[in-house]
């Protein structure tokens, strides 16, 4: 009898394998050696009767003459099986991911390669051999291969894993089903093992590495200790996680790695047990948590591998300047080389440093000629070779500086800068792009306490003077900034309320949390929180200001004071603060006109590459400009059409720019501020292969038709957005319409109902301009309706739009009617109460009952409820 087996604790990826196993050795019996986890419970036992998977007990071990061993190789963590192998002559395959460790098995075929999953070394096999394989086949491979890779994103993931599943989905693959049973919700034991593990967390530094380490006693055994470590480290973002847990008579350990310094299938080695480089597991029968916690930490100290030091990312040797080198010639030099600053030495000594800033600030008054010595930076912080690049990294952001000299013995060696540090990050980077337009107001200020008691909400109010007092006593200042002020100068309505400290943001926003009873979530690595009350949030931020490495690049955020914070914004009008402390409250903070501006109606920036390094405030400029009556100003205007022309929108990620976009949609104005976009030329870099003229006359009647749609009392769908959404897309070809779909990743849900309003706006048009009678029959009016609920309601006010008189309107009106009366009266809780778990069929089956319902066959809850059952009867043995 040949086998295939692999590991206790069953994961997705060893179930994937022995899946894949399978189509290699098609004679070959499925084994379970052992327990199986959460999630590969659930899977089997949904899929017991189309997977047929042995038990140890179900099997004689005596006849056993080829073994395939999948994701392991270790006998211990094969159960009693592992005895029966070492014992038995028999022939062994093994395929495994993880390295070899001492008192492995061995084999007649050994394929031990390190990729992220095992099933990966077997798809590759499979596809060599082009074995065909079934949609279901391919989604459980699938699955084994994002659940050993966290869905791609572990370290240890390779180019083969993402082929593989490449080659996976190009055979069904069913992605639904794979993130179904990814994410499994925790049981009530986990949760608790979970709170205790979070609870006894220690945290300890090996060789600059942050290591964090939790340990637990439990008096039963609890499955997933695996899942609840990836979980800790998800949380927590240290380098690494090590969770120690004693259940029964055993001690299990499990590691995960965030860095290459950290080998944790070498370190738990140390333990008998394995792994790979960025995940690995160990089991101690007959241990103790303390003892081994201790010894674990010990041998950590000893694997963990010296971190990447500034020696090994420094720029040497070391382009200088001396004291005496006049500005000008420091500033071709910097041009020359594209440098944003340079060490000033002095002999070998370093006495200085000089940044483009400081140049460009001496040559605008007019002092080119003057030596470099006047304006460099004395007090320089420089770092020596051997220090760890994550912490010159903490070094430049907390003296907010870009490059850092390396000292050795008092001789300037090299320099390392943002540039090299974020390499080490996200591999080359293009050139950083340098802002040099400075704003030219000065600041003004003004009490607004009368405006907040008038235009401000009760409760917003009140949490506004809560802020300053909070501040008051923690000894830091806080301001309301950004849009929240502009609001409260234009009168208009706004529950977004954004805090700014001058001190300890996240400390302030505990401490608000505290008084309301309300949740906090924290983000140490930015310096900010959100508060979060029923209806709102409250967004609490140190004062930063955010530098682009690039063109279209996310921010990085660095220490700042109130004036850069509010210098990072995109236009004036969102560039105020007002002072929450004590006697300041209600004073408005103006430092670029924005007030002024607001006057005048006009959007500005506040220098001149806004758009260029973040090219979604085009989008925010015509928003704001549409939604007041305001005109983008004139020299804006000029930067705005620059950063078109270069088509900086193309650098940006579709999901930074549907997230502006979806703003737009959901607007009021959203037709004009489309209009405008087009006027802009923005609008084909939004919206390719949709031409603006086609799709013009519908959007300039949209919100007329939604206004009138309310008039009849028809209320609007939830969406919103998806109106402006379908009006645009609705002229186009299917093809063209699924590709927007794709660009800005709509859900499956969404990406149906323009599917639907593509394939079927036309015949309903049609239908409802036939006959020459205002009036409909009670028949003529069922038939248009079944035909109506074709296409989604967030389509009626695009239908609504194209009908051109109002004898068309009216019996659009009358169909609404007509749809609206014949509901359904059972609901989903009622196919709920059936066995059934909420999927797509409940909308199929209640839209089933809603046609019914219009030709006139169920007249009553009861007939509803039967035509329920009877239909979904019919759908499963469909299915089956």
């Amino acid at each position: 009898m040949d086998i295939i087996t692999t590991h206790t604790n069953t994961d997705l990826d060893a179930l994937a394998a022995m899946v894949a196993a399978q189509k290699l050795y098609p004679e070959a019996v499925l084994v379970f050696p052992g327990k199986l986890l959460p999630n590969v419970e659930e899977f089997m036992s949904l899929h017991k009767d189309t997977l047929p998977v042995r038990t140890l007990k179900e099997i004689d071990p005596s006849k056993i003459k080829r073994a395939v061993l999948v994701d392991t190789k270790n006998p211990r963590r094969l159960g009693k099986l592992g005895e029966v192998l070492k014992q038995q002559e028999c022939e062994l395959h093994i395929y495994d991911h993880h390295p070899w460790a001492q008192g492995d098995l061995h084999g007649q075929l050994e394929i031990v390669e390190m990729v992220g999953a095992t099933a990966t070394l077997l798809v590759e096999r499979i596809r060599a051999r082009d074995i065909p394989l079934t949609p279901l086949e391919a989604t459980i491979l699938a699955m084994g291969i994002y659940g050993d890779t966290g869905s791609l994103v572990f370290t240890s993931t390779t180019p083969r894993d993402v082929a593989a599943v490449a080659f996976l989905l190009e055979q069904g693959a069913n992605l639904g089903v794979v993130a179904d049973f990814l994410g499994r919700p925790l049981s009530e034991e986990q949760k608790a093992l979970l709170k205790t593990l979070l609870l006894s967390a220690e945290r300890y530094q090996a060789n600059g590495v942050k290591i964090l380490l939790s340990t637990a006693v439990l008096p039963e055994f609890v499955v997933g200790l695996s899942v609840l470590t990836h979980t800790i480290s998800e949380i927590e973002r240290l380098d690494a996680v090590f969770t120690v847990v004693e259940m029964e008579d055993r001690v299990y350990i499990v590691g995960r790695s965030n860095v290459p310094q950290v080998d944790a299938g070498e370190i738990l080695a140390s333990f008998g047990g394995g792994g790979h480089a960025a995940a690995g597991a160990a089991t101690i029968k007959g241990g103790k948590v303390k003892e081994t916690a201790a010894r674990l930490l010990a041998v950590i100290k000893e694997k963990v591998r010296p971190p990447l030091t500034c020696a090994g990312i420094m720029s040497s040797p070391v382009k200088t300047v001396g004291p005496g080198t006049a500005i000008s010639e420091a500033g071709r030099i910097m041009l020359r080389y594209g440098h944003t600053g340079l060490p000033v030495v002095k002999g070998e000594r370093l006495v200085g440093v000089i940044s483009r800033r400081d140049v460009e600030k001496a040559i605008r008054h007019g002092l080119g000629h003057a030596p470099v010595k006047g304006f460099m930076t004395n007090n320089v912080i420089w770092a020596p070779p051997d220090l760890p690049v994550n912490e010159v990294q903490r070094l430049m952001i907390e003296h907010d500086i870009g490059r850092v000299p390396i000292v050795q013995d008092g001789r300037l060696v090299g320099i390392v800068s943002r540039t090299d540090v974020l390499r080490t990050l996200h591999g080359n980077l293009p050139a950083r792009h340098q802002v040099i337009y400075a704003s030219p107001f000065q600041v003004h200020t003004h009490n607004i306490r009368e405006l907040l008691a008038k235009n401000v909400a009760p409760l917003m109010l009140e949490i506004m003077q809560k802020a300053g007092e909070t501040a008051q006593q923690l000894g830091c200042r806080v301001y309301a900034a950004g849009g929240i002020v502009r609001d409260i100068l234009l009168g208009a309505e706004n529950l977004d309320l954004d805090l700014v400290v001058e001190g300890d943001a996240i400390a302030l926003a505990r401490a608000l949390g505290g008084f309301y009873g309300v949740r906090v979530r924290a983000h140490e690595q930015f310096g900010t929180a959100e508060v979060v009350f029923d209806r709102f949030k409250v967004d609490v931020a140190t004062a930063r200001v955010e530098f682009y490495e690039y063109p279209a690049a996310l921010p990085q955020v660095e220490s700042s004071s109130l004036r850069q914070d509010l210098y990072r914004r995109d236009f004036t009008i969102n560039a105020m603060a007002v002072a929450l402390n004590g006697e300041r409250f209600g004073e408005l903070i103006d430092y670029f006109g924005g007030r002024q501006d607001l006057a005048d109606g006009l959007v500005r920036v506040l220098y001149n590459l806004s758009f260029i390094e973040d090219p979604t405030r085009i989008l925010r400029a015509v928003r704001f400009e549409q939604r007041y009556g305001f005109q983008i100003e004139t020299q804006t205007k000029k930067f705005l059409a620059e950063a078109v022309r270069q088509r900086v929108l193309t650098r940006v990620s579709n999901e930074r720019i549907w997230e502006e976009l979806k703003h737009i949609l959901a607007e009021p104005k959203a037709g004009e501020m489309l209009a405008r976009l087009q006027e802009l030329q923005v609008w084909p870099d939004l919206f390719p292969g949709v031409a603006y003229p086609e799709a013009a006359p519908a959007l300039k009647k949209l919100r007329s038709s939604r206004e009138l749609l309310r008039s009849w009392g028809f209320a609007q769908p939830g969406e919103q957005w998806l109106n402006y959404f379908l009006a645009v897309v609705y002229p186009v070809s299917l093809e063209d319409a699924g590709k927007l779909c794709a660009k800005y990743h709509l859900n499956k849900r969404q990406t149906e109902k323009v599917t639907k309003t593509v394939l079927h706006w036309r015949e309903v048009i049609a239908r409802l301009r036939e006959g020459k009678e205002e009036k409909l029959g009670p028949e003529d009016a069922g038939v248009l309706a079944r035909f109506l609920l074709i296409v989604p309601r967030e389509a009626y006010p695009l239908l609504l739009a194209l009908l051109t008189g109002p004898r068309e309107q009216e019996r659009f009106r009358r169909v609404l009617a007509l749809v609206r009366d014949s509901r359904p009266r059972v609901d989903g809780e009622f196919i709920k109460s059936l066995g059934y778990r909420p999927g797509p069929v409940f909308r199929e089956a209640l839209d089933a009952v809603w046609q019914a319902r219009l030709e006139g066959r169920l007249a009553t809850k009861e007939a509803e409820m039967e035509f329920v059952q009877e239909y979904l009867r019919q759908k499963a043995g469909l299915d089956a």
